[in-house]
């Protein structure tokens, strides 16, 4: 089941302005219908690299479902959508002037102008042919991911739109699927909120899901599957209390007392004691630590290593390596805490925990940010057909896909 357009928050009145579309591509579509040109075009839709994990086509389709179509009469309608971007500005002028008078006035004047714009819409989607892959299967590369097919004057304003959702949905999705492969079974945190701008996070908490994370930063990135994030603790609360982490880890415990208590031990630099003192303090409170040892230096625990070895094996030992996680382990089993689960987080990608794994390091948990919104994953639209003939452009050509499923309306 494909999720309903009311999940995402769609700027529908600027989605179909073409506001948020390139410029080019809202011209195209004022031109075809003025020069009163309908011709049914199928657009075909993918990307070129292999064993992507698709995702974005419930948005798209969103889209498509509600900015597909044209406006009655422009000259009407221009004025008004000016008029509506106009107060999104004044919105926020009242809002930061703490306004409340003069901001009810305006949300009323906008709501009535998304009233008249929607009465001056015709919706097409019905028109509309549209065959989709689902968001989590496989794609090939040059494979169709989606086919849009119908007269091109109601769709052309959207391409840039759906293959950006296409393209950032499936960047996440693919990139947390090779995190969750290479940590063969073991839960794959996504926190990667402080990497990107806030407003990302909607789209980005539920491409990691269908890529495979079982947990999410913030609440926001949850929303759109009815959860709720996750986490630890920063340094910062430690800092707070004086770097104190084990008096830290107690108010935590005390004041938010119904998740699960993990604790961040590296702020002393000395991952295994700090570990053992939260353990012997908290005791059975304490579900796991977590290990974010900066990859500029070597834990304390560590430093007897170096001396008198190479540069390679230095390196090896800065940050959160094998080494240090087996030395948390051992010093928590000693102590009698074999229940502590061990969370790693900084800088992990799939290379880093394909070491972990082959050397079968005791991690129970990845938290892994930044790395999953490395790369890119560019999908491209080609207009292959009109009117049933061959129309692509040379280099490019039909490819039909039988395992693209209808949408329905």
């Amino acid at each position: 089941m494909r999720l309903d357009p009311s999940v995402f928050d769609l700027p529908v009145v600027e989605l179909r302005r073409g506001y948020r579309s390139g410029v080019y591509f809202w011209r195209t579509k004022r031109i075809l219908e003025q020069d009163n040109r309908h011709v049914r075009c199928l657009m075909q839709i993918f990307q070129k690299r292999e064993k992507a994990v698709v995702c974005g086509t419930d948005e798209a389709i969103a889209i498509l479902k509600t900015a597909s179509g044209y406006y009655e009469d422009t000259e009407v309608v221009y004025p008004l959508f000016d008029r509506y971007v106009e107060l999104k500005k004044i919105i926020r002028q009242q809002l930061a002037a703490h306004d409340y008078d003069g901001y009810l006035k305006s949300t009323a004047e906008r709501t009535e102008l998304i009233r008249k714009l929607d009465d001056l819409w015709v919706s097409k989607f019905s028109e509309l042919d549209v065959h989709s892959l689902a968001d989590g299967e496989i794609l090939g590369g040059w494979e169709a991911a989606m086919t849009i097919e119908g007269d091109l004057s109601y769709f052309a304003h959207l391409e840039s739109v759906y293959l950006g959702v296409l393209a950032r949905r499936t960047k996440v999705a693919s990139n947390t699927r090779a995190v969750v492969e290479a940590a063969k079974g073991k839960p794959v945190l996504f926190f990667a909120d402080r990497f990107d701008h806030f407003a990302a996070q909607g789209g980005d908490g539920y491409a990691s899901m269908i890529g495979g994370a079982v947990g999410v930063a913030t609440d926001a990135m949850a929303a759109w599957y009815g959860d709720r994030g996750l986490g630890t603790m920063p340094h910062a609360l430690i800092a707070a209390y004086d770097g104190n982490t084990v008096l830290a880890t107690e108010k935590f415990a005390r004041y938010i007392p119904d998740v699960p208590v993990i604790s961040l031990v590296d702020f002393d630099n000395n991952c295994p004691a700090t570990s053992v003192a939260v353990a012997r303090k908290l005791g059975q409170k304490l579900w796991g630590v977590r290990l974010d040892t900066s990859e500029m230096i070597v834990d304390y625990s560590l430093a007897a290593e170096i001396g008198g070895h190479s540069a390679e094996i230095e390196a090896k030992l800065r940050g959160v390596n094998p080494s240090l996680v087996l030395k948390v382990r051992e010093a928590l089993d000693k102590e009698g805490f074999q229940h502590v689960k061990i969370v790693v987080s900084g800088g992990f990608n799939p290379d880093k925990i394909n070491w972990f794994e082959e050397s079968k390091v005791p991690v129970d948990s990845y938290a892994v940010g930044s790395w999953i919104l490395s790369g890119n994953f560019d999908f491209t639209a080609d207009v292959v057909l009109v009117e049933g003939k061959p129309a692509a452009k040379v280099g490019r050509e039909y490819r039909p896909n039988t395992r693209l499923k209808k949408v329905e309306g």
